[in-house]
């Protein structure tokens, strides 16, 4: 099976299947490790380049064919879709090549009698890429749909929110290559030897300006393959989420439970900081709470608890036992497109509408529904671009205190005023984005929830659609 052949058979699974596509991608990178590198990195950007980009490939596949994209064999319909990518996309690939590349796969995969329809599409496509005839701004719904390749839904949803022009810095900031982050975790007289070997190994680090602990790198086949992965030295964890144990303050022998918790990652953060504390770290599923036990103990952790638990449970057990609450909700995911490239296709109004409702109980099952305590406060973030959903959601979690006003909250990340709650429309789509698209907000502490009276506040995170 060859580089496209393995690149349709995940198309297939993805588009057509619904199965998740970073599953899907993780999947068959490790199935077929012994791929070189520039073999690995091809099916890798065609895959994702080809669900990023479908609404534009369809569009510009239904211009160029008689027969409409709904109506092609699911096989034809993702062969094209990544072909059509190739040309537009990638320079580095010969038109012919993607041409005579894709009607031999069609009829390796039994559909003979439609390689003159591949190959006819195709070379339309190639000799006329120029001159294809895209939506243009008197519709922007249609223009923007079409060129950042976003459904129309999201792109009326962003355009009512946000207005034209924050509405595509945000789309051109998603279309952009988001680099891993890793997080530091193993002992700080080691993280120089780290960092070197790990340059010897071709892979560029780059510091976070405002985490000494976070590091972006570049290069490198797998992160399971960066040096130290094994020993613990560092887990992946994308920085706003880091922020929210910064957030936390945390003075080291707190009691801190998280309830939507896997894969972990502030968890494993918090655990690190906890010298005299412990973690309780919960989620739904046994496959979820692995997740979380797998990096515990790669990352060396002993002092987390891991509970298989439904946080839309009340535990009266807990009522008032721990420091700080982690609750990351599920979410919209809309902050993060340009990392979930799935996303986009998954979520529709009807979906955000049950999330809000989901989110609502469970933070109904952490607070009891109490009256407020004076003085007291809940930390809240939101992980989305179009934040009014999750503003109203918080806004109804303490719809029976007797002030429900939320207030923004600065975080101060050594000698950096870093502030995750402004949405103003001031602030530059590049910054939100840079922050995983969180937003936060202050809110009152209840009575009889999970917090108890030493700090007086959660810290409220939601994690994206779809993740694990």
């Amino acid at each position: 099976m060859n580089e496209r052949e393995l690149i349709l058979e995940m198309l297939m699974e993805i588009l057509e299947r619904g199965t998740y596509s970073h599953l899907v991608i993780r999947n068959v990178l490790n199935k077929y490790d012994y791929l070189k590198q520039p073999s690995k990195a091809f099916i890798k950007r065609v895959t994702e380049g080809t669900i990023e980009k479908q609404i534009t490939i369809d569009y510009v596949l239904n211009s160029c064919s008689k027969t409409p994209v709904s109506k092609m064999k699911p096989l034809i319909r993702n062969l094209l879709r990544l072909s059509v990518y190739q040309l537009l996309f990638m320079d580095s690939v010969p038109d012919s090549a993607v041409c005579n590349e894709a009607v031999k796969l069609a009829g390796k995969r039994g559909f003979r009698n439609l390689q003159g329809f591949v190959n006819g599409v195709l070379r339309n496509i190639a000799r006329t890429k120029t001159q294809i005839a895209y939506p243009d701004e008197t519709d922007p719904v249609k223009c923007y749909s079409v060129r950042y390749s976003m459904p129309e839904w999201l792109v009326t949803l962003f355009l009512e929110e946000r207005g034209a022009e924050i509405t595509k810095q945000i789309f051109e900031e998603m279309q952009k290559v988001h680099p891993v982050v890793l997080r530091y975790c193993g002992p700080e007289e080691k993280k120089e030897d780290w960092k070197q070997s790990v340059a010897a190994q071709q892979i560029t680090l780059r510091q976070h300006p405002y985490l000494s602990y976070a590091y972006l790198i570049e290069g490198g086949e797998s992160v399971q393959s960066i040096p130290g992965y094994e020993e613990g030295l560092f887990t992946v964890q994308d920085v706003s989420s880091m922020l929210v144990t910064e957030a936390a303050g945390l003075l080291g022998d707190e009691l801190l439970l998280d309830v939507c918790a896997a894969p972990g990652g502030k968890s494993l953060h918090a655990a690190g900081l906890l010298k005299e504390g412990n973690v309780i770290s919960r989620d739904l599923t046994d496959s979820k709470t692995a997740l979380i036990e797998e990096n515990s103990r790669r990352c060396n952790c002993p002092n987390i608890r891991i509970e298989t638990f439904d946080a839309l449970e009340p535990d009266e057990n807990m009522i008032g036992k721990a420091d700080v609450v982690y609750a990351d909700l599920p979410c919209s995911g809309l902050g993060i497109l340009g990392k979930k490239r799935d996303i986009r296709y998954r979520m529709n109004p009807e979906q955000m509408e049950e999330l809000v409702e989901l989110q609502q109980k469970i933070l109904d099952s952490m607070s009891a529904k109490q009256q407020e305590e004076p003085g007291a406060e809940l930390p809240a973030t939101a992980q989305t671009q179009a934040a009014q959903p999750e503003k109203n959601l918080l806004q109804g979690a303490v719809k029976d205190a007797k002030q429900s006003q939320l207030q923004k909250f600065e975080l101060k990340t050594g000698s950096v005023s870093y502030d995750p709650t402004s949405a103003s429309d001031e602030e530059t789509a590049h910054s939100r984005e840079e922050k995983g698209g969180r937003h936060a907000w202050k809110m009152p502490k209840t009575e009889n929830c999970l917090a108890n009276e030493r700090y007086g506040c959660y810290t409220v995170t939601q994690k994206p659609f779809g993740s694990n």
